[in-house]
């Protein structure tokens, strides 16, 4: 589009102002009533007559009021602070590793997992383990398709888990209480197993 067509299209003159270059943007784009080829052919007659009087002003033979922005002149970015900067990365970080699974996708493993901690309980927590094992690595690698980082965070939950539920059962035998799991050495291997098999659903579920 010529310069002459873009004057004419907001019904101006090269005389015209800054103020009356926008306000006949407006006041034009206001009457299109909403057509966008209307409202694109001003808006590219007005960038043209702007990018026109950017060059006369690099030029040396206009001056431009401080208040107009020209099409090309990106906005100027506030800083950002080290802060912000850290915040960001830990927060991209850990949207990398935290899942926000659906009611739909949370079913299957919540229902598995809940029947390991019954084996766990009452029959054999060592199976129950070795399936709560199985599924959390089967359910983490679905997410990504990365088999080894699914290994490396399944048995970082093993081994939290079971540090933490033999700990807790050896508290709990500890206190000389009447538990239905038989010996104390039962009950710390019974406690420990679904603490584990709890753990490892955490993971399963809401990590990727």
């Amino acid at each position: 589009m010529s310069n002459q067509n873009s004057y004419k299209t907001l019904g101006l003159t090269e005389a015209s102002s800054f103020d009356q270059i926008q306000a006949a943007r407006v006041r034009l784009v206001a009457a299109c009533d909403g057509d966008r080829k209307q409202i694109e052919a001003i808006e590219a007659a007005y960038d043209a007559i702007l990018m026109e009087r950017l060059r006369l002003r690099q030029e040396g033979k206009i001056e431009v009021p401080d208040r107009i922005r020209f099409a090309e002149e990106a906005p100027e970015k506030p800083p950002v602070s080290p802060v912000q900067e850290t915040l960001k990365a830990q927060a991209a970080r850990f949207s990398d590793i935290l899942d926000n699974p659906s009611q739909e996708e949370l079913t299957l493993p919540s229902t598995l997992f809940a029947v390991l901690v019954g084996v766990g309980l009452f029959l054999a927590p060592s199976l129950a383990l070795a399936i709560g094992v199985a599924a959390t690595l089967y359910f983490l690698n679905r997410k990504t398709n990365r088999f080894w980082r699914a290994v490396l965070w399944t048995l970082a939950g093993l081994t939290v888990g079971l540090l933490l539920g033999v700990g807790l059962g050896q508290l709990v035998t500890a206190q000389g209480a009447q538990l239905p799991w038989g010996t104390p050495a039962e009950t710390v291997q019974m406690i420990g197993a679904t603490v584990t098999l709890i753990g490892l659903w955490a993971m399963s579920s809401f990590l990727r």
